[in-house]
């Protein structure tokens, strides 16, 4: 489990460009979330930033674009952004970053430093993303956060099921990056059973994945 980045009370500022701000002081990342997702659905609004002056972290969730934003200042400044399929989304994202800043959002997604990167088909992006892995080490961390968010051990232990239940119009992005990421690691794939939904996804179990799921578990 992360720690936290910065335990103990905090500040935090909310803001959808209205000049309405709201400013918190919270005990733990709940209390914060609590307070975020009743700002959240309170208002009607394309954009929402979370920002933590005193770490100079921020987060923006843009439900119009479908877009998340994290961004961190400092000497090394960053920001990285991630295409949301789903509205469900945004407020599980505010609560990771309650709990550990910037860091907190690292497994949460297909994170990209470039806005224009995000405006690629989700195919080119799930391949540029599975590009940058290049160790195995690596690929199999990423084929595990895949897995975690979408999958499970058929019950004869011999392969591992991806996006079940899925359409094939839904995680393109991560299943595109999926399938390239199980061909740089040498993972058997395996037909998915004729009742099964189009977007499924199955590989022959390997002991690399087993060790690594079950941290996930």
């Amino acid at each position: 489990m992360a720690r936290p980045y910065n335990p103990g009370p905090k500040q935090f500022v909310f803001t959808v460009g209205d000049g309405n701000d709201q400013e918190v002081s919270v005990g733990d990342p709940q209390e914060a979330y609590v307070a975020f997702s009743a700002f959240f659905r309170g208002r009607e609004s394309g954009t929402y930033t979370i920002k933590d002056a005193a770490s100079g972290q921020s987060l923006v969730l843009m439900p119009g674009q479908g877009v998340i934003s994290r961004i961190k200042d400092g000497d090394q400044p960053c920001s990285e952004h991630l295409q949301v399929d789903r509205g469900n989304r945004y407020l599980p994202s505010a609560m990771l970053f309650f709990e550990n800043g910037y860091a907190g959002l690292d497994r949460f997604g297909q994170w990209f430093s470039g806005l224009a990167d995000l405006h690629a088909s989700p195919e080119t992006r799930g391949a540029a993303r599975a590009a940058t892995f290049t160790t195995e080490t690596g690929a199999v961390e990423e084929v595990a956060r895949i897995w975690a968010d979408s999958g499970y051990v058929d019950p004869g232990d011999q392969y591992y099921v991806f996006f079940d239940s899925h359409g094939v119009d839904d995680d393109r992005a991560e299943r595109a990056e999926l399938l390239k990421l199980i061909e740089f690691l040498g993972i058997e794939r395996v037909d998915a059973p004729a009742e099964a939904a189009g977007g499924e996804v199955r590989v022959r179990t390997d002991h690399r994945l087993d060790v690594e799921f079950a941290r996930w578990s």
